[in-house]
């Protein structure tokens, strides 16, 4: 008879937005809906999920509407109890390290959101003590598995690039000051302080997405990084300082020769189809992929465009790419990493997005800081433990 092997899994920060919403609701529950993660022998794992954070109200809430029975205020507590072999994070990124440190050092498995610190010192130094602790660990890596990305991914696997030359992205969207309009994301967001920043939360997202798309590290790194709304408002209504960056203009190098230029930016208004898209271009054809689609473009079926500026552009461009089909029914992506890390656990399946792969995202981060400090080309050495 197929074995149902339970795994008990710490969650601290799940009455935060990405926490409760990504991770408990859309990948945990759902999990336990469906039954389990299902395994190859035919068996299943089973999450036994105990709710960690700072207010004894608000888990006893999140508890209750789901039907959960374990929550704590005490990290040391959960950390203590032997029937969880799992913890995950999803605290704010200042307070993740010290979290994460107890975890490792308790001898749990550590998940965790990213980025996994905020200096590629206490990166490097997180990943050797799991290391020497012999725990497996991971940090999410979610962007690698949005529809649109798996469509691309699939392109790169067919060849049906060729050569690939060049990817230009554009990310982000107009996140509101907070006086006469919400804004979308929590104000600690726009404190350095507080580990806020947009090349510290989405560099590391660049990092892991170029890498496992196109199957090459990044090399180098030239940004300019600004602040372009100076202040703001918090979820009181009161104006503070915005002292970290809102935009990063990047160009980055892929080892392979691929030249990347992302544009990152919570201060710009969206015309395009979805809040992120990368265009690939290629020897052979080229694409466009958001977060849900993906359309592509041959080369037998490139227009042959003539510069005239003098009359309209008799050429419909946007016509002539044809849509990627889906070909498979695509699951939530943090629910789909999820499963990964606990079949790892369990069952040791491979597994790539470990503190090591983590801490080349924030070494991106650090580089492009340094980079617009010193208005120079940025080159990344390869990490080793």
């Amino acid at each position: 008879m197929a074995e149902r092997i339970t795994v008990g899994i710490a969650l601290n920060g799940v009455t935060g937005r990405m926490g409760y919403r990504q991770h408990l609701v859309r990948s945990l529950l759902a999990i336990r809906e469906q039954g389990g993660v299902p395994r190859a022998d035919g068996g299943v794992i089973w999450p036994e999920l105990t709710l960690v954070g700072r207010s004894e109200d608000k888990l006893k809430a999140v508890a209750e509407r789901h039907g959960l029975d374990k929550y704590t205020t005490s990290l040391d507590e959960a950390l203590s109890d032997d029937s969880i072999g799992v913890y995950f994070d999803a605290l704010t990124t200042r307070h993740r390290l010290a979290a994460v440190t107890a975890a490792v050092k308790a001898g749990k498995h550590v998940y965790t959101e990213k980025p996994i610190a905020t200096s590629l010192e206490d990166a490097l130094a997180l990943a050797r003590t799991a290391r020497d602790a012999g725990v497996k660990n991971g940090a999410v890596a979610d962007k690698l598995y949005l529809p649109g990305l798996r469509k691309l991914k699939r392109l790169v696997d067919s060849r049906f690039f060729g050569r690939v030359l060049s990817v230009r992205g554009e990310f982000g969207y107009w996140v509101f000051e907070g006086d006469w309009q919400e804004a979308q994301r929590p104000s600690w967001n726009y404190r350095a302080e507080d580990g806020g920043g947009m090349v510290l939360d989405m560099f590391p997202h660049w990092s892991y997405l170029l890498e496992g798309t196109f199957g090459s590290p990044i090399k180098s790194v030239i940004a300019n990084v600004t602040t372009h709304i100076p202040e703001r408002f918090d979820e009181q209504g009161n104006a503070y300082a915005a002292t970290a960056d809102d935009a990063a203009y990047a160009i980055f190098e892929l080892a392979d020769g691929t030249v990347v230029q992302m544009n990152s930016s919570w201060a710009t208004r969206v015309d395009r189809e979805e809040l992120v898209e990368f265009h690939v271009d290629g020897t052979e054809g080229s694409a466009i992929a958001g977060l849900r689609k993906a359309r592509a473009q041959h080369r037998a079926h490139t227009p042959k465009p003539v510069w005239n500026p003098d009359i309209d552009q008799p050429i419909p461009f946007r016509q002539q790419w044809h849509e990627v089909p889906d070909n498979e029914v695509f699951d939530n992506g943090f629910k789909l990493q999820w499963e990964e890390f606990l079949r790892h656990v369990v069952d040791d399946e491979p597994w790539h997005h470990d503190f090591l792969a983590a801490a080349r995202g924030v070494q991106l981060a650090e580089a492009g800081y340094r980079s617009a400090r010193e208005g120079r080309r940025i080159d990344l050495e390869e990490l080793v433990l």
